[in-house]
């Protein structure tokens, strides 16, 4: 893989583009194959070498690959305070489908504020906030979703926070990361109906072009949701080692 060389040629570039390390490797060999640079590449991202950027640009610096940092607006952090005033115990992952609009064409009018939580305490948690709202749903079925919950306007879905879910503090907000919203959008076809079919692929390839993605955070995920090798499937259609 000749790693330390690749590191002296590119040291200081804040760009390498796919060309630029074929240029590379045939100082080494005669012929270099497309696919074998393809498949170089993979493994340098996958070992933390190289991080993309965008679409065929890489850097050896994780400071020039853009990391997914959602929007946290007031209605999530206040409603998030007022959770953890309830419940200062419990852990929750607090987001917006809004955050999807950044990544499709179609984009759907009415919004879900996703709040998981553990699921020892959901319902108690449902309880709480019904109490105030009445746009609040529980694991809502296909039925409820098409009959009341398609009708409000934002209303706030509670699901079983998954354990060892890959997730952030953004401005003191437990909420989610890319990773998992890509595996979740897969998983629950029924919830995110409005984002499955082409525009799940749209969804999909805009994120791995725009934002440097952990693949095995994704998969580990993914194990934990029981779909491991339906995601390794549809990662691998998206994973952007190309032109």
């Amino acid at each position: 893989m000749h790693i330390n060389d690749l590191k002296d040629t590119f040291a200081g570039s804040q760009k390498i583009t796919i060309q630029d390390i074929i240029k590379f490797y045939e100082q080494f060999e005669k012929t270099t194959k497309r696919s074998t640079v393809d498949w170089r590449i993979h493994i340098l991202v996958q070992n933390g070498i190289l991080y993309r950027i965008s679409r065929g640009v890489y850097s050896l610096s994780k400071k020039e690959a853009k990391e997914y940092i959602p929007e946290i607006n007031r209605l999530l952090k206040n409603l998030s305070r007022k959770i953890h005033k309830q419940f200062p115990f419990i852990e929750t992952c607090l987001w917006s489908t809004k955050w999807l609009n950044e990544f499709m064409l179609h984009q759907p009018g009415r919004f879900y504020v996703i709040l998981e939580v553990e699921r020892e305490v959901a319902e108690s948690v449902f309880y709480a906030l019904s109490d105030k709202r009445k746009d609040v749903f529980f694991s809502p079925s296909e039925e409820i979703l098409n009959k009341y919950v398609i009708n409000s306007i934002e209303p706030i879905i509670i699901t079983n926070l998954t354990t060892e879910a890959p997730t952030q503090e953004v401005q003191n907000v437990s909420t989610t990361t890319l990773e998992k919203i890509l595996v979740d959008i897969y998983c629950d076809p029924i919830l995110f109906s409005a984002y499955q079919g082409a525009e799940m692929r749209r969804i999909y390839q805009n994120a791995f072009e725009k934002y440097n993605l952990n693949e095995p955070k994704m998969m580990r995920y993914a194990n934990r949701r029981g779909k491991k090798d339906e995601m390794y499937e549809l990662i691998c259609q998206f994973k952007k080692v190309d032109d």
